[in-house]
């Protein structure tokens, strides 16, 4: 059973209807602010969760060739096709690799035998980012 507005307060004052919807108000501008912080928190949460699906490139240059690191939280039809395909057209032979391409992508390669001299490794970086992107656009059914 509800205490009726004029109920007693363990201090023995009255409550008044102004005072009560006064409360309930700050209360509701309490749990906006609290809705507010979710939504905000589960943007974010949301945006690292797409930022995983983005392939990271690293390309370490070696005394003969360099070492080629890419990792996706996706993988994609042709992907490691596309790649390959990247560094044949740079005249960067694969020397070792590792790949995998289930559900998630990911290839270590070291490349050797340069058939351009002044190659360099943001040159190899740009070029195998050029090929996940053309290669994730093909595969993406829009």
């Amino acid at each position: 059973m509800e205490a009726p507005v004029t109920a007693e307060t363990p201090r023995g004052t009255q409550l008044n209807k102004t005072s009560i919807i006064m409360d309930a108000s700050k209360y509701i501008e309490e749990l906006k602010k609290k809705v507010d912080k979710l939504n905000r928190e589960i943007a974010c949460t949301q945006n690292r969760i797409d930022d995983n699906t983005l392939p990271m490139v690293t390309v370490e240059a070696l005394q003969k060739g360099f070492l080629i690191n890419i990792s996706s939280g996706k993988s994609y039809p042709g992907l490691l096709v596309s790649i390959l395909e990247a560094f044949e057209k740079l005249g960067l032979s694969v020397v070792q690799a590792r790949a995998t391409c289930t559900d998630t992508f990911r290839l270590e390669a070291v490349g050797g035998d340069i058939q351009v001299a002044r190659m360099d490794a943001q040159m190899v970086k740009q070029a195998v980012l050029q090929a996940i992107k053309t290669s994730t656009k093909s595969s993406d059914p829009e």
